[in-house]
């Protein structure tokens, strides 16, 4: 799988308000571009945009993939909630978008797929039966069913533990190797771990900043990782 550079440019509306921008964010081809900012900065909407979901302000600008074919349809998300439905079984949340789009699932893929992210035990468990954990492992696993090369992260691991948030950082950059990702936090600690490419938002505008020396993913513990965290989120105060 080829996964392209993609590129976002251009400024949001409420309104008659800007939101922000213009702005200029370019993904890391086969690699984590993090963008980092407080809540209710745009975070979101530069995904929603990216991704081609319907967003309530107005958007004047541009979203390009370096091999010139459409974002559209290259996409896998994965949101900040795990969005499993409650009716269904592990194995049949990971199956979901097949059949949502009136196909046949490829149920030795899923298997696989339940398999990788080592949920086979609990296949056949429903959302209420799960920690929280699994059910963002379920998540992850309905997100590589997609097999898209652009994959978007909505903070998806905010609202785990620490032990088990560093556990999904860490099998998410396993199993999305080589994929363009973009993952939206407010937590520099995941940007300073996972990222090749951060990008600051704030205040209506968007600035690159430095990404510690070394290919992720990085220990938690690791000096770089430590002092970018303490960097990172110097800026963010300061924005």
């Amino acid at each position: 799988m080829s996964a392209p550079a993609v590129s976002f440019e251009g400024a949001v509306w409420l309104g008659s308000a800007p939101l922000f921008g213009p702005v200029r964010i370019e993904l890391v081809p086969g690699g984590w571009t993090c963008l980092l900012g407080p809540s209710g900065c745009g975070k979101s909407t530069v995904l929603r945009l990216i991704a081609g979901l319907a967003t309530g302000p107005r958007f004047e600008g541009t979203v390009s993939a370096s091999d010139d074919r459409t974002v559209e349809g290259r996409v896998a998300y994965m949101a900040q909630e795990d969005l499993l439905l409650p009716w269904l079984d592990v194995a049949g949340n990971v199956a979901l978008g097949a059949r949502l789009r009136g196909g046949v699932p490829d149920a030795g893929r899923v298997q696989d797929l339940v398999a990788r992210l080592g949920l086979t035990e609990h296949a056949h468990k429903r959302r209420a039966a799960l920690s929280g954990g699994q059910r963002q492992r379920v998540a992850l696993a309905r997100t590589l069913m997609e097999d898209r090369p652009i994959v978007l992260l909505d903070e998806p691991f905010s609202a785990l533990d620490a032990v088990t948030r560093a556990e999904m950082q860490e099998l998410a950059s396993e199993v999305l190797t080589g994929r363009t990702v973009l993952l939206v936090t407010h937590d520099p600690g995941e940007a300073a771990r996972l990222a090749d490419r951060i990008y600051l938002m704030g205040g209506g505008a968007m600035r690159q900043v430095s990404a510690p020396n070394g290919r992720a993913i990085r220990p938690v513990d690791a000096p770089e990782v430590m002092r970018s965290s303490a960097e990172l989120l110097a800026a963010l105060r300061a924005a």
